[in-house]
């Protein structure tokens, strides 16, 4: 099996960096941190999952390379806390309790419908002023073909369900995923 990119140290450090960029909004603290390694100071785009008690909590997540992985990771960690519009804001009582899912993501490529790979591809689809995305893990989880992932994530992008055939720009990428338990 491939190691990936990320050594465990610096995964387990990600993982640390979500959870306290979140714990720390409770108590009105601003989080500071330096990275652990320049590796981590990279600009990457990446999502954030929390999951309480199986279920998920919120997800957030930069698709783009804008800012230092380390500084992507904590700012989605909070905006996926509280400000994920699907779901409530995380209490305090919630907070210890969060298992994290991080995913960094690779650079977005153009894909065609029959090259999309499930469990190896995140789409990203994009109509006019409308664009939607799933990452890798959302059609394993739920056991869909690779039509239904993409007449899904059309569905995402607020699209009629066919529109990955009828113009809609379609992007690939893949991740690196990693998550407090099982890693």
């Amino acid at each position: 099996m491939d190691p990936g990119e990320y050594s465990r140290e610096e995964r387990v450090w990600l993982l640390r960096v979500a959870h306290e960029s979140i714990l720390t909004a409770f108590h009105q603290k601003k989080f500071v941190i330096e990275p652990l390694t320049e590796h981590l100071a990279e600009p990457r785009g990446a999502f954030t999952s929390l999951h309480l008690r199986g279920q998920l909590r919120g997800c957030v997540g930069y698709v783009f390379p804008v800012t230092p992985l380390y500084r992507t990771i904590a700012e989605t960690a909070r905006a996926a806390a509280f400000d994920d519009s699907r779901f409530e804001a995380i209490s305090a009582a919630e907070g210890p309790l969060l298992e994290i899912e991080i995913s960094v993501l690779s650079l977005l490529q153009p894909i065609v419908p029959e090259e999309v790979e499930i469990g190896r591809h995140g789409l990203l689809i994009t109509k006019g002023n409308r664009r939607g995305l799933l990452l890798p893990q959302v059609p394993i989880q739920h056991q869909w073909d690779r039509e239904t992932f993409l007449e899904q994530t059309c569905r995402k992008a607020g699209l009629e369900a066919d529109s990955w055939q009828h113009g809609a720009k379609l992007e690939s990428f893949t991740a690196e995923i990693f998550r407090d338990r099982g890693d």
